[in-house]
């Protein structure tokens, strides 16, 4: 005989509907975060398939908009005071900035969705726009800060090129200012730098190994460095949407879960499995 109880009402399994949601923004800046490298290497490899079409989609709007801006820039300041000093190199490089960078931001979600099992989408390049004035911004303040620390005796430049590695999701998906980004990050990982060191490095060899044949590695390594920065990113901050949806599934457990990617904005939208 059943030890169930007749009138227990169903109950639906919900494991399979919860993604790691990763760990949060204050114990992330707090260092309350670990991972191993080679599970980490590993999961971003595994997570690389389903990504590299809408990937390379998106890098190539990426190389377009950086195309466009090179020829446009050239014909602008193309005068003798100008062209070939240090004013026009200057320049160039913020304006190249400010233009691929709104869409290179949705090139990096990509990699942050991907860690979380969320739907990858080309679309997504222009998925961002709405934060490209914050993400901009920051995207100069730490090529400035980090040229200056480069400046400086080259350690403090490499100290802060990795510390500002998570500004960018972290405006795009927490909606963190500028400079609120830009400290949680270097905060962050600073506490595990030399970790985090060690990963990049164990990424940069790959992709360096891999690319050797005719390059045709690249077409697998690149998408897989934006997974592991996803996955760095999920381990280490969290991912809001994540942990929205399975607070759904856990509150909801009758119910599935239908996620649409759209171009500007995310939505969930809760549909009845059926009667029970």
């Amino acid at each position: 005989m059943s030890s169930k109880h007749p009138f227990r009402p169903p109950v639906a399994r919900v494991d399979d509907r919860i993604s790691p949601a990763g760990g949060n923004l204050q114990d992330g800046i707090a260092g309350n975060y670990d991972f191993s490298i080679t599970a980490v290497l590993r999961e971003a490899w595994i997570k690389t398939r389903g990504l590299k079409g809408p990937f390379w989609g998106g890098a190539l709007i990426v190389l377009l908009a950086l195309a466009i801006t090179g020829i446009v820039l050239d014909l602008v300041l193309k005068t003798p005071p100008l062209q070939g000093g240090m004013l026009f190199q200057f320049i160039m490089q913020l304006v190249i900035t400010a233009a691929i960078y709104p869409f290179l931001t949705g090139v990096i979600m990509q990699g942050v969705h991907r860690a979380a099992d969320l739907p990858v989408t080309v679309g997504q390049t222009f998925g961002y726009l709405d934060v490209s004035i914050p993400i901009i911004v920051a995207a100069i303040l730490s090529m400035l800060i980090a040229t200056i620390g480069f400046m400086l005796f080259i350690i403090p430049g490499i100290y802060l090129s990795q510390a500002y590695l998570l500004v960018v999701p972290l405006i795009a998906e927490k909606k963190l200012a500028p400079w609120q980004a830009m400290e949680a990050s270097r905060k962050a990982i600073t506490r595990r730098w030399f970790k985090v060191f060690f990963l990049l490095l164990a990424m940069f060899l790959i992709i360096f190994v891999i690319m050797l044949p005719l390059f045709i590695g690249l077409i697998w390594t690149y998408p897989m460095s934006a997974v592991l920065i996803g996955i760095l990113y999920r381990e280490i901050f969290g991912i809001e949407l994540v942990r929205r949806l399975n607070i759904q599934a856990l509150y909801f457990p009758h119910f599935c879960l239908t996620i649409e990617v759209r171009a500007l904005d995310i939505q969930s939208l809760i549909q009845p499995k059926g009667a029970y």
